[in-house]
């Protein structure tokens, strides 16, 4: 841990760059960067679109009728059924972008005592594939989506454009923090 002095503190906070008379909106200000205030507001929106978005995966997933699942839970089963293609758990992580196969591994378990994912073996190799349970589960799941998100978000082609560049502009910077993750893992 570092320990910063008073005057350190008030530095850091005197080398925050503003936009007229309003700071960037931050959720550490401390980390704002005179280089890139951007990309401690695109952090905050990540942090709060990312909870945001794993509160409406596990609720429209409840009412879909499958309940007491995690965020992960939810995501690894759509995963599963993506293209009705079988699955192997290194796959899931990779796409996924999970390093810790144990956290999809339970995943998978939990969703096989739910009797919405069922496992094969092929040779040496475990596979995963939806039920038609869980594609009964993932095809209400859609609806609600449609009706909830989608008509609620009500986008126009202008609208769908941007959040086309936004997706593949957060594939960029994953990339880019993936990078920076080895980096310092290296120090």
């Amino acid at each position: 841990m570092i320990a910063m002095t008073k005057n350190a503190t008030q530095e850091i906070r005197n080398d925050v760059p503003t936009r007229g008379a309003t700071e960037p909106i931050v959720s550490s200000a401390h980390l704002v960067s005179p280089k890139s205030a951007e990309m401690s507001e695109f952090e905050f929106g990540l942090i709060v679109a990312g909870n945001a978005f794993h509160r409406w995966v596990v609720h429209c997933m409840s009412a879909a009728g499958l309940k007491d699942l995690t965020p992960l839970d939810v995501l690894v089963l759509h995963h599963v059924t993506h293209r009705a293609r079988n699955k192997r758990l290194a796959d899931i992580c990779f796409i996924m972008n999970v390093e810790d196969t144990h956290l999809i591994n339970y995943s998978l378990k939990k969703l096989q005592n739910l009797g919405v994912v069922v496992s094969s073996k092929s040779g040496k190799d475990v596979t995963y594939s939806s039920t038609d349970s869980g594609l009964d589960y993932v095809n209400r799941y859609r609806a609600i989506r449609e009706s909830c998100l989608i008509n609620a978000l009500n986008a126009n082609d202008g609208l769908n454009r941007d959040i086309g560049e936004l997706a593949r502009l957060l594939r960029l910077l994953s990339g880019i923090y993936d990078q920076a993750a080895r980096s310092a893992a290296s120090l």
